[in-house]
């Protein structure tokens, strides 16, 4: 017998990790984060795109969002090569990153990564 709804598959998953860096040290995370990290999720399979948010109000806390194909990618990600990646960053770390995940629902892009790595949304007439 069949369950009476059919299993529901995502087109896309979302990890973010929320980082706190020591007092003075975001841009160094920030820039760790492009110069080593960036160059070892590309190279990751499924890895679709990262987004890095620095936050206006708590001038330590950074938050990455990174999208994968499936959410076995990143499961495997941070099993195998996260904690080697988190060694790097720990110098500039003041509490331990927190590790959330989501399916991703909806997107105003197809692509989120778009052709040139950055999206960048329209602005509107006389912004």
């Amino acid at each position: 017998m069949s369950p009476p709804f059919p299993k529901r598959t995502f087109p896309m998953f979302a990890r973010i990790v929320d980082f706190v860096s020591r007092p003075g040290k975001t841009r160094t995370l920030n820039e760790t984060i492009q110069s080593r990290l960036f160059a070892i999720l590309r190279v990751q399979p499924g890895f679709v795109d990262e987004i890095v948010l620095e936050s206006d109000v708590e001038p330590n806390r950074v938050v990455t969002l990174s999208f994968w194909r499936t959410r076995e990618q990143p499961e495997r990600y941070n099993q195998e090569t996260y904690p080697a990646v988190k060694e790097v960053l720990v110098a500039s770390l003041e509490t331990e990153p927190v590790v959330r995940t989501f399916n991703v629902m909806n997107s105003t892009t197809r692509n989120i990564a778009g052709q040139h790595g950055i999206v960048r949304p329209a602005r509107p007439p006389g912004y």
